[in-house]
């Protein structure tokens, strides 16, 4: 597998990571108890986006890793899937 691939899987694994990543920690202004006039309720009570970012990178970093440990290093690949799973 090449690099650009490689990079092509992590981008695409990391969009999903961030907004799976998102709503975790997140205290909303209503939980809080101060919502401050103007605003939802539900808005989030103060910036959370750099360890969003954070958690999505390292979450990726671990996915992307395994795969690239079982693709390249096990030798592993879809085809093998059918292998592994037992037949009923």
């Amino acid at each position: 597998m090449s690099w650009l691939s490689l990079s092509a899987i992590f981008f695409i694994v990391w969009w999903v990571m961030l907004f799976v990543s998102l709503p975790i920690g997140l205290r909303t202004q209503e939980e809080e108890g101060d919502v401050v006039l103007g605003t939802t309720p539900s808005a989030p009570r103060g910036p959370h986006m750099l360890r969003a970012v954070l958690r999505a990178t390292l979450f990726t970093a671990i996915a992307v890793g395994i795969y690239a440990l079982l693709t390249q290093g096990l030798g592993f690949s879809l085809e093998d899937v059918p292998r592994i799973v037992p037949q009923f």
